[in-house]
């Protein structure tokens, strides 16, 4: 049994002439020139945990040689001389932000045992825990020698892509995970077999960040507060807030990240107008907006969590909008207006919709907010996604059970079309003197997509339904990360924009 045991280890000076063996029989149809004993020992002398090799039985019979660069001094057009510093490894940077792949062999009476797959994974972890953003490579493309009268270079790298051809290289890095970037010509000049083209290939770690201040690091766990808001008659814009405030204190009290309001949950004080129409009442409630929005933000700094205040309607050029803010807890704000206006609402109300979209950055990740009826648009949601979308904020209002399984099942969806999590939250109860909202139907919620990492169900957590109540709930945004690249489906890599495309007609954001 101890003479078939296989190990990873990090490669020794004493394991250079059975590497030069190696190169010699795995390179024998370039020339066979193993690496020179002073390349080895520099190397090892700049950076020993990137030099690898595979044993078996104790024979090293595998090995992998990587150095760190900082990437955008060298550009997708580099030779390997230059990636090298002809072999000087001049190029070599602590700081840099790939690991640069120089060379990868497996001794040829060994190559069953898929050795070359756990030199891969071993990268893949050093380049991980080192946090860096990639791993590249020039990959050769031995095989293609023998279809260079038939095609192109690019024309045989797809049709191996496609599994319709073989190359004992390229096809090995694809099954692990690279993909190829681009062709480079020139790159080993010598490779007759390759017609001294090279794929540059890579693979993505999906855990990498931005350097960025330590302090302001972006979290994986972010903790959602949802508030099912009881709808009754509200006297006054200070009780309002007396109210708000308790559940934003509720809420800081268990660390929430960001609080979620259902949309226009001031409606109680319609009552205080009287005989005016409802569209008169939702005029003179729009004139309290500024009040609650300079408060809310005032909360979210005393309280140190983002406030995403439901929606407010606001009046603006003699037009009425459905807005909802986003008041961050460094006290910046954002807004975000309804552009999907629902029958009802320009019936009774005569509001307008909006017409920009875009994700926001937050201390927790990126997030989408979308007010009730435009979650039923999956164009929206998609055009946030490809923005870096990961939590997407649904305040809404709805009279009853019909009406609220439409935003409950399309935002379900919109989680999992999206690889994103979706938080939901409406109010409840009966305002019997407010005309065009008098009754209200909610179950608050948080949707997940629908994978392993995540529960069988989708839902993280939920209120009881058509009561009030607060909600937390915590998601992993490293689940989302992994989802992306390895996940059963991957929905948003798989889309085939050849064949459709989803265009942002409308002003942008920052117009």
């Amino acid at each position: 049994m101890n003479e078939e045991l296989i190990e990873v280890r990090n490669l020794r000076m004493e394991d250079y002439e059975q590497m030069a063996e190696v190169t010699r029989r795995c390179y024998a149809g370039i020339g066979g020139l193993p690496w020179g004993l002073q390349h080895i020992g520099k190397l090892l002398d700049l950076f020993p945990e990137g030099q690898l090799c595979v044993t078996v039985g104790g024979k090293p019979v595998a090995f992998a040689l990587a150095i760190i660069v900082d990437y955008p001094k060298f550009g997708d057009a580099h030779r390997y001389e230059d990636i090298t510093g002809k072999l000087s490894f001049s190029t070599f940077d602590r700081d840099g932000d790939v690991l640069y792949g120089l060379d990868m062999m497996v001794d040829p009476d060994y190559r069953n045992m898929r050795l070359g797959g756990r030199l891969y994974d071993a990268r893949k972890a050093l380049c991980e825990n080192l946090g860096l953003r990639a791993i590249i490579a020039g990959g050769r493309i031995p095989g293609y020698a023998d279809h260079a009268s038939q095609m192109t270079p690019k024309e045989y790298i797809a049709r191996v892509a496609q599994k319709d051809l073989y190359d004992p290289v390229l096809s090995f890095q694809i099954a692990n995970g690279f993909h190829v970037r681009k062709v480079l010509t020139g790159y080993l000049h010598f490779d007759t077999e390759s017609k001294a083209y090279a794929t540059l290939i890579e693979w993505n770690n999906i855990y990498w960040q931005p350097k960025t201040d330590l302090h302001k690091r972006q979290r994986s766990l972010v903790r959602i507060g949802l508030v099912q808001w009881q709808m009754r008659p509200i006297e006054s814009l200070e009780s309002l807030l007396q109210q708000t405030e308790f559940y934003v204190d509720a809420m800081g009290a268990v660390r929430a990240d960001f609080l979620l309001l259902p949309e226009l949950f001031h409606m109680g004080m319609m009552a205080r107008f009287g005989d005016a129409t409802p569209a008169q009442a939702i005029r003179h409630l729009a004139d309290d907006t500024p009040a609650i929005c300079d408060r809310l933000s005032q909360l979210a700094v005393s309280y140190n969590i983002n406030i995403i205040a439901g929606s407010l309607p606001l009046k603006e050029n003699g037009k009425l909008y459905n807005v909802a803010y986003l008041l961050r807890r460094d006290g910046s704000r954002e807004e975000q207006r309804k552009i999907h206006i629902t029958p009802g609402e320009r019936r009774w109300w005569g509001m307008v919709g909006g017409n920009q979209l875009r994700a926001f950055d937050t201390d927790c990740g990126k997030i989408g907010i979308l007010i009730c009826y435009d979650s039923e648009f999956p164009e929206l949601p998609r055009i946030l996604a490809d923005q870096g979308m990961q939590i997407l904020f649904v305040p809404f209002l709805t009279e009853m059970k019909n009406g609220y399984q439409r935003v409950r099942l399309c935002t379900r969806a919109r989680a999992i079309e999206n690889e994103c999590y979706v938080a939901i939250a409406g109010a409840v109860g009966s305002l019997p003197k407010v005309q065009a909202s008098d009754t209200h139907y909610a179950q608050s919620a948080v949707f997940t997509p629908s994978d392993y990492a995540f529960p069988g169900d989708s839902i993280i957590n939920e209120a009881a339904p058509n009561a009030e109540a607060l909600m937390v709930a915590e998601v992993n945004l490293d689940l989302l990360r992994t989802l992306h690249e390895h996940g059963t489906v991957t929905i948003l890599k798989d889309r085939l924009p050849e064949l459709y495309q989803l265009r942002w007609n409308g002003p942008e954001a920052n117009d």
